[in-house]
C-alpha cells in the first residue's frame, strides 16, 4: 500500500466480490492483509434471512449501511439498522440474521 494516499472504495459487487455458493451472501474487499496494513476492510451484502456465524480470530467494527440485522450472542440478542455500528469482538460466539435485505461495511483488526 502507498503511504500519503487516500483511496475511495464503495460497497457495490465487482470482480474481487466472493460470493458463497448458492447463498445470498458475498463479501468484496477493499483492503486487504497482502497491502501489509494493519487493518482490513470490505463491504458484505445479506439477502433477507440469510444467517452466519460470528466467531471470527480478530475484532471487527461493523456499520450498517442499509437494512437491518439480528445478532445473537448468548443469551443477547440486538437489533442494528442503517448507520448503526456494531463491535464484533475477537472470537464472539454468536449468529448474525438479515432481517431484510442489508449492506455494512467492516473493519477488522489484525489484517486478514
Amino acid at each position: 500500500m502507498a503511504d500519503g494516499l487516500v483511496r475511495i472504495f464503495d460497497t457495490e459487487e465487482n470482480d474481487r466480490t466472493l460470493r458463497f455458493g448458492d447463498r445470498r451472501i458475498s463479501i468484496t474487499p477493499a483492503v486487504e492483509q497482502a497491502e501489509g496494513g494493519p487493518l482490513s476492510a470490505y463491504s458484505a451484502r445479506f439477502g433477507r434471512g440469510e444467517r452466519a456465524d460470528l466467531p471470527a480470530p480478530y475484532e471487527e467494527m461493523w456499520v450498517v449501511v442499509h437494512g437491518r440485522l439480528l445478532i445473537r450472542s448468548g443469551e443477547t440478542a440486538v437489533r442494528v439498522g442503517p448507520g448503526e455500528f456494531l463491535h464484533v469482538p475477537e472470537r464472539t460466539p454468536g449468529e448474525v440474521e438479515a432481517l431484510e435485505d442489508t449492506t455494512l461495511v467492516c473493519v477488522s483488526v489484525p489484517a486478514h
